[in-house]
């Protein structure tokens, strides 16, 4: 439980941290430090990062929601705000909570300070030091030490840990901040430790990457787009302990086709893009779906069309992921509604792409893709991806060989036998053909192997349902990172509905939605045309009654979430 000193008189079940100020000046990581310094307490905290497509300049925040309970998002609400220069005290001081405080850098912002608004001279002090605007983000990590009675080794221990380049110039500067910041804004907040042990915490990229990795992931493809760039950042920098070929290529066109390659030879592949990047895959996923290749895609949703809003969150590409490609062959599409299931369905993807032979896409946002969160992940958990291996048999090796179920035996080189994989359309042994009679065979053989996945599916965990509610009462419909936001809605208003989220959405997981056709549904979603709700209807025959849709790039903020829901249920 966290509460204020006895001067304050009150108690608070979350607490929020928020830092802002120019790109380039070490925002992120303030708030990314901030995030695992209470983790380390053995709290569950969750940041988000909002950024501007810039290098430097514009405008750049970070938030940070932490409690000892689980907590599923961040508030807008801040009870401490460290603000870097004018516009980000401008932009944030309707943002800090009745009882909180905004510190603001008064060599580059001017207010009327009193007790809730303080000025330090965060670029005076930074100036000591080389290369002051690097400097100027440690500020915010220093004042939230000293805001909530973090003794100076801790925060040594902090900066030596995460400001390593530089240390000693970083320490000296972060503890004169933590000076002036005890004596201006003082012990405001008691933050009390968590459980015994510090808490992991990583971005929902990071768990993608995990997961995969835990499935057995052989070798990653992918040309930078956010918001999944990081995957390729983090697996480059962790190929060697992952034991993971990680590769660059020079467009998105040949990483789907390099990818497809790598996997007829036998390797577990995945690519990563966003909207643009992906619809260059497209010919190449229909590629998989010909010959039959098993690869995993990540498909990080942002808004758009073209380029959109490249550094924000959207789910505007629900219908895009669902239609990839051209021709009928079986697809699977499944999105992640938090850091946990996303390293679990990584690797839950991976498995069903190589049991099936055709490709996945896993389907997420920036919120959940470059947010971080504190979690617990046992790779234990996770199965090998695997494959139906080709045992050897009289006669050449039929690499589209007919099976009850669709699915043909796998052989990779070096191998006696003739292996032929073919992108047109082709007999049992992958050679082409025009004849009308084997392309009904092999429609048929695709057709069945689609029926086969959707009875499998069916055994798998395909619907998250939370809550009981009442027995007839409303039913709130979401998927994805929105999960998130309507979880800690309904925790923050003391709500008591039934959330259904589906976590595959192709196959739909009808067979679990049907039991709530005849309820009253609420729909969350981040789409301005309401794509999961047409969904809903398309698919299951439900109806939306009340539709909640934002669309401006942003997240639920749960607060304002909980009273709109409030007013409905």
């Amino acid at each position: 439980m966290i509460h204020f000193t006895k001067e304050a008189k009150i108690m608070k079940e979350t607490f929020t941290y928020l830092v802002g100020g120019k790109a380039g000046e070490g925002v992120k990581k303030a708030g990314q430090v901030a995030a695992r310094l209470f983790a380390d307490m053995g709290r569950s905290a969750i940041e988000m990062d909002d950024y501007m497509s810039l290098i430097k300049g514009g405008h750049n925040f970070s938030i940070v929601s932490t409690a000892v309970r689980e907590i599923t998002s961040h508030y807008l609400k801040a009870d401490l705000v460290v603000a870097l220069d004018q516009r980000s005290l401008d932009m944030h001081k309707e943002h800090v909570t009745e009882d909180g405080v905004i510190v603001f850098n008064s060599d580059a912002a001017e207010a009327d300070e009193g007790k809730k608004v303080i000025g330090l001279p965060l670029t005076t002090e930074a100036k000591k030091y080389p290369e002051p605007a690097l400097r100027l983000g440690l500020g915010g990590p220093s004042v939230l030490a000293a805001a909530i009675g973090l003794d100076k080794d801790r925060l040594k221990a902090l900066i030596e840990k995460e400001y390593a380049r530089g240390v000693e110039d970083n320490l000296a500067y972060g503890l004169a901040i933590y000076d002036l910041a005890r004596e201006k804004v003082g012990t405001r907040f008691q933050v009390e430790a968590g459980q015994a042990k510090p808490m992991p915490i990583v971005t929902g990229n990071e768990a993608i990457a995990l997961g995969a990795a835990a499935a057995g992931l052989d070798m990653f493809f992918a040309y930078p787009m956010t918001p999944v760039s990081s995957i390729l950042h983090y697996l480059a920098a962790k190929s060697k302990a992952l034991d993971i070929a990680v590769v660059h290529p020079e467009n998105e066109l040949a990483v789907m086709n390099m990818a497809v390659g790598a996997a007829a030879m036998g390797a577990r592949v995945m690519v990563s893009s966003s909207g643009g990047g992906f619809a260059l895959m497209q010919e190449a996923l229909s590629l998989a779906g010909m010959t039959e290749t098993p690869v995993l895609c990540i498909l990080g949703s942002r808004p758009g069309p073209s380029t959109g809003v490249p550094t924000y969150t959207s789910q505007g590409d629900l219908r895009f992921a669902l239609n990839q490609g051209h021709g009928e062959f079986p697809r699977i599409v499944a999105s992640p509604g938090n850091m946990v299931e996303a390293f679990h369905l990584a690797g839950e993807l991976l498995g069903l792409a190589w049991r099936f032979q055709t490709p996945a896409i896993l389907l997420t946002e920036k919120h959940l893709a470059e947010g971080s969160m504190t979690v617990e992940l046992d790779p234990s958990e996770v199965k090998p991806a695997e494959g139906l291996m080709h045992k050897k048999s009289k006669g050449a090796y039929k690499r589209y060989l007919d099976t009850k179920d669709g699915v043909s035996p796998l052989l990779f080189p070096p191998s006696k036998e003739l292996i032929k994989w073919d992108s047109y359309e082709h007999d049992e042994l992958g050679v082409t053909t025009e004849d009308p009679k084997i392309i009904t065979k092999m429609n048929d053989k695709r057709r069945r192997k689609a029926e086969a996945l959707v009875e499998h599916v069916k055994r798998l965990r395909t619907v998250n349902i939370f809550g009981e509610g009442r027995a007839k009462g409303p039913v709130i419909f979401t998927y994805g990172s929105t999960t998130m936001s309507v979880l800690e809605a309904v925790r923050f208003g003391e709500l008591q509905p039934t959330i259904v989220q589906p976590v595959y959405l192709d196959p739909f997981p009808v067979w679990e939605l049907s039991r709530f056709k005849d309820r009253k549904a609420l729909v969350v979603e981040q789409s301005s045309t309401g794509v999961f709700a047409s969904l809903l209807k398309e698919k299951a025959g439900i109806e939306a009654t009340w539709t909640f849709r934002r669309y401006d790039g942003r997240p639920f903020e749960p607060a304002e979430l909980a009273a709109e829901l409030k007013g409905v249920l």
